[in-house]
């Protein structure tokens, strides 16, 4: 990018851009010291915070600064449900699970706060204002829209029903932070550090599958063994739309294929059972291999968009509230 070309070039059609910004030395003063101050792929949203201030148009970082703002909202709905966890409150819950597992949501309890604070900063640093903080009051987590009596209701109660939950609202999250990355291309120190969230949230899915497979009450549930009481699901990964998910008739989108209208050139929302990646049907053309047929979609997950992950995620919302709109 020749900033110094990109004015110049301006100019010739506004000459007053420089009164518009500041005094002709001291803009290019400024903007002279960029590469001093930020690191390259900064550069872009600096060069678009200027023209705004020229313009009053839309920054360049806008669609940056959109993709973390939604990113945040989740990571609260997520990290509200694990501080649910917590405390005296929480003894009933807490009882019925064991220590191996207990350690395991209090650690991911902490991770999704630390998540929530990482992402406020990055916004307030990009000069964004993030979102305000919402309530418990937000939040309805047994499906009931604030009812409190939806079909999760025993949520915080019951650590079957806990887990289901966890899972489906973690496996959403890693689904919506590939659905995001695309947009985030333009700011390479942005979409590395959402990539390194993705990745702990992906973790945070397979540690509470693996939870589930082996029962709540299990010390040993990293082993998950597909025996007696053991069950053989879920598996600590997506396979296939994961029959539905943790309760089918409230989870099966988080799995399905997701809305293209408005998509990234280049970018689909498949169903987490595709099969084909890069226009090459896999499960065909590696036919001779005899792999098991599951295995062609558990190799890939798939992204999903900001329209259907809402749409999942306002499962937990109360009525009314715009938080997740």
């Amino acid at each position: 990018m020749n900033i110094f070309q990109i004015i110049s070039e301006i100019e010739k059609v506004d000459p007053e851009v420089y009164d518009r910004l500041d005094s002709r030395r001291s803009i290019f003063k400024h903007m002279t010291g960029l590469g001093q101050k930020l690191t390259a792929a900064a550069v872009p949203l600096a060069v678009g915070a200027i023209f705004n201030k020229a313009y009053a148009q839309t920054p360049v970082g806008a669609t940056v600064v959109n993709v973390l703002d939604f990113a945040l909202r989740l990571e609260y709905l997520e990290s509200f449900f694990y501080q649910r966890s917590q405390g005296t409150t929480a003894s009933a819950l807490r009882a019925g699970f064991s220590a191996t597992n207990l350690a395991s949501i209090d650690l991911i309890t902490i991770d999704e706060a630390n998540h929530v604070n990482f992402l406020r900063s990055v916004l307030t640093s990009l000069g964004a204002t993030p979102v305000t903080a919402p309530t418990a009051a937000t939040f309805d987590f047994t499906g009931g829209k604030g009812s409190n009596a939806g079909p999760f209701a025993d949520v915080f109660t019951n650590p079957a029903t806990y887990l289901a939950v966890a899972q489906s609202l973690e496996d959403t999250g890693v689904r919506a932070y590939k659905g995001g990355a695309p947009l985030l291309i333009g700011n390479k120190t942005v979409l590395t550090a959402a990539l390194n969230i993705h990745s702990v949230e992906a973790r945070h899915a397979s540690r509470l599958r693996t939870m589930r497979r082996a029962l709540p009450s299990n010390n040993n549930a990293s082993q998950g063994l597909p025996a007696s009481p053991y069950s053989s699901a879920p598996k600590s990964w997506i396979s296939g739309t994961d029959n539905g998910g943790a309760a089918p008739s409230q989870t099966a989108p988080i799995y399905g294929a997701g809305n293209n209208t408005n998509a990234p050139t280049g970018v689909t929302f498949d169903a987490e059972s595709n099969v084909t990646q890069g226009g090459v049907n896999l499960q065909t053309a590696l036919a001779s291999l005899n792999f098991p047929a599951a295995a062609f979609s558990e190799a890939f997950d798939e992204a999903l968009d900001v329209t259907t992950v809402k749409t999942i995620a306002r499962t937990f919302v109360v009525t009314g509230n715009s938080f997740l709109d």
